[in-house]
């Protein structure tokens, strides 16, 4: 797959595909990932751009506090939901 966007949310995108299934990252957490610890908000607005997903899994990144945050992909906070729990995580 070709990814096409900045060369920053190409670099997010990237580190999203190595979460692993079944577990969830914060902003914060891809931040420091990328080596960028004070990007938290370029990191949310990147995943946020994200057009590949599921396939690139932003539906793993919540927010510090635990809550959801948002979701790009079609059906939005819904699907993000469904997606996590068929991963067996429960917010």
């Amino acid at each position: 797959m070709i990814l096409k966007g900045t060369k920053f949310q190409i670099k997010v995108w990237k580190y999203l595909k190595t979460i692993k299934k079944g577990s969830v990252l914060t902003y914060s957490d891809v931040a420091k990932g990328i080596k960028k610890p004070r990007a938290v908000r370029a990191v949310a607005n990147a995943i946020g751009k994200n057009p590949y997903a599921p396939k690139i899994p932003c539906h793993r990144v919540i927010r510090s506090d635990g809550s959801l945050g948002g979701y790009s992909g079609k059906g939005g906070i819904k699907t993000k939901k469904k997606l996590l729990k068929s991963e067996g995580i429960l917010l």
